[in-house]
């Protein structure tokens, strides 16, 4: 499938707005060992175990599960704790020095695409989750965004849907980070929202806080206004238009 200019040229940029954050600086603020990542990273991983135990009914061992945007692989290792076996897991990253890193850490029978996600040509109805976490408020485009979201949709077997982690609001001290709205978000996947829940402490309050003392981190975290991201579940119908549209 070869991609519109509109789409080279977003990815292309896409490409310089992550090469801006490739700094030691950065690296260190996002470690794991800090306390503001890893208890997010807690946090939003109570909320998987939620969404698991509510809002899918398929035996997770059995499930297939694609991820836009891997990155090096880190929510593999959660997808994997909580009962996905790496033979059903496909990841797709556009920059090529984080495929090679999570070539090197992540299982073997993981499969890794390398490329720009709306030209994969990945047979229709091939996957039962498409997941992205903070990609599409990283595409500034919103023909892009579209697009992308018409691929994932296709990639998915009625039954199953999309996986969604993302802003709810714009960063005002990060021009390319731009929100999803719920309305945008209902609005490129028209399925029904089964699962859908608030998370993360603001991560610029997180960083101060848990600099005192990790236990921070719950105490502001109750308040919902902090909370900067939604993890929801978007299924997809057994009759979807599209769908029958494409078949």
């Amino acid at each position: 499938m070869t991609p519109s200019d509109a789409e080279t040229r977003e990815s292309e940029e896409m490409v310089r707005r992550y090469a801006k954050r490739q700094t030691s600086a950065l690296a260190e603020r996002y470690s794991f060992l800090a306390p503001s990542v890893y208890l997010s990273m807690q946090e939003k991983e109570r909320a998987l175990i939620a969404w698991l135990g509510s809002a899918w009914k398929k035996p997770i061992p059995d499930s297939s599960l694609i991820e836009v945007g891997c990155g090096a692989g880190g929510n593999f290792y959660q997808f994997m704790r909580l009962g996905f076996r790496p033979a059903n897991l496909v990841g797709n990253e556009l920059l090529v020095d984080r495929v090679d890193a999570a070539r090197s850490t992540l299982p073997p029978g993981l499969r890794l695409i390398p490329g720009d996600a709306c030209s994969l040509g990945l047979p229709s109805e091939s996957f039962d989750i498409a997941f992205q976490s903070t990609v599409f408020t990283s595409i500034l485009d919103p023909d892009v965004r579209k697009k992308l979201a018409a691929e994932m949709w296709r990639w998915i077997r009625p039954g199953g849907g999309v996986l969604w982690y993302d802003f709810v609001f714009d960063n005002p001290a990060n021009p390319d980070v731009k929100k999803v709205t719920m309305a945008e978000l209902m609005a490129l996947f028209p399925g029904q929202m089964t699962f859908c829940r608030r998370i993360t402490l603001a991560p610029p309050i997180s960083r101060r806080v848990t600099k005192l003392h990790p236990v921070l981190y719950p105490v502001f975290n109750a308040l919902p206004f902090l909370r900067t991201h939604y993890l929801c579940f978007i299924e997809k119908p057994f009759n979807d238009a599209r769908s029958t549209a494409e078949h």
